[in-house]
């Protein structure tokens, strides 16, 4: 089978977690930049990086790579690549973003035009036709200039990995399922240890760590552009790795995983999504207030994605928020927490200073990830500590 070079670009700031999960799916790392990961693999490999792989955000097909300071250079670059072996004639094909970073070259609708315009040129060439009917499948371009080093993909994926098919509502900020996933994979929880999102909103933090624990893949209920690829894909390719991401999940797999939040309204969308997600008997929801929270145990996490304050009347109410916070953790007994906010002052309000500190782009906006860490249950005793 014909061997690729994909990437898979993910939030700046994760690319460890990514990268991990690559290797767990057994193949092998080619490079490593800020928001992306390049890995080596088949076309199985790219069904399966869509299907399983819970931190990126798409998997890209590297069509090529060159260097480009004018357009000319970018026509004959892109004019070079071997489109024949991943359009077929009938193919829908268009660049479908360009983005320029530190090159000569950084109007993206002028990328747009040349790359289009080279690429028809390379096909006519090739396939010895004038005109092509586009009536076929869709093949979206993407192509990235970074220091006029121009990299040309072929996205595979579709709608952003994030969508997973199960969140039907949302509220005001919820966080992006990719980057809950990474979150929640960056720490030491495991599925036989507490879990607590006291200000839980649509249910992120708690169905991606319940689908973590009964290992349901996230790619599991959606479809992918690639799917219609027939020139490339192997017939039953695709849905021999539907089936495989079938056999791995354990619903069977007992865990304490909770949610809470103010609003009613949106702990019943949280439920729904949970159900959609296919985990809602893996987590209790209610409607709490934060000042409410309290756990008999010991050694759990907890896990929040506090508002940012990004407004000014926002910003205003946050010492508060986060003094509170702080109450709440306290009240915990040797408990774990773990907070992602775009609030530099958290910390102080809080009332301790954090284990660990992760700067992270969620979007556009730089947040830190505040690691506040417990001690590790006895070993001898974990499982009776866990079970009284």
């Amino acid at each position: 089978m014909k061997r690729f070079e994909l990437i898979a670009p993910c939030h700046f700031g994760l690319e460890a977690v990514l990268k991990k999960e690559i290797y767990d799916l057994g193949y092998e790392i080619t490079q490593v930049e800020d928001g992306r990961v390049t890995f080596a693999g088949d076309a199985e490999a790219i069904c399966r990086g869509n299907i399983f792989l819970r931190t990126a955000e798409r998997i890209l097909l590297k069509a090529g790579r060159f260097h480009a300071e004018t357009f000319e250079e970018l026509y004959q670059g892109i004019k070079a690549l071997p489109w024949e072996e991943y359009l077929p004639a009938d193919g829908k094909f268009w660049v479908a973003k360009a983005s320029s970073v530190k090159s000569k070259l950084f109007s993206s609708s002028d990328i747009q035009s040349v790359a289009k315009k080279a690429m028809v040129d390379r096909m006519k060439q090739e396939y010895f036709m004038e005109q092509f009917p586009e009536s076929g499948a869709s093949y979206p371009i993407r192509i990235f200039l970074y220091k006029d080093e121009v990299t040309v993909t072929l996205d595979t994926t579709g709608d952003s990995l994030h969508k997973r098919g199960y969140r039907y509502l949302g509220s005001k900020a919820p966080l992006s399922e990719t980057l809950a996933a990474a979150l929640i994979l960056l720490t030491p929880w495991k599925a036989d240890r507490i879990f607590v999102d006291p200000m839980c909103g649509s249910g992120t933090f708690p169905i991606e760590a319940a689908m973590i624990a009964a290992g349901i893949a996230p790619g599991m209920k959606r479809h992918f552009l690639a799917e219609t690829w027939d020139n490339l894909f192997a017939e039953g390719l695709w849905e021999d790795c539907f089936s495989e991401a079938e056999e791995l999940v354990n619903k069977d797999i007992s865990v304490d995983i909770q949610g809470y939040d103010m609003d009613g309204d949106i702990i019943k969308a949280a439920r729904e999504n949970a159900k959609r997600a296919g985990v809602d008997g893996m987590i209790h929801f209610q409607q709490r207030e934060l000042c409410d929270l309290h756990h008999p145990k010991k050694y759990g996490f907890l896990f929040l994605n506090p508002p940012y304050g990004e407004r000014l009347e926002e910003k205003e109410a946050l010492p508060a928020l986060y003094r509170e916070i702080g109450e709440a953790y306290g009240r915990l007994d040797a408990w774990s927490m773990y907070v992602i906010s775009g609030y530099e002052d958290a910390p102080n309000y809080i009332g301790r200073k954090a284990d660990r500190n992760r700067k992270i782009y969620n979007g556009m906006i730089k947040t830190y990830y505040y690691q506040f860490l417990g001690p590790k249950p006895p070993r001898r005793n974990r499982k009776t500590e866990e079970h009284t």
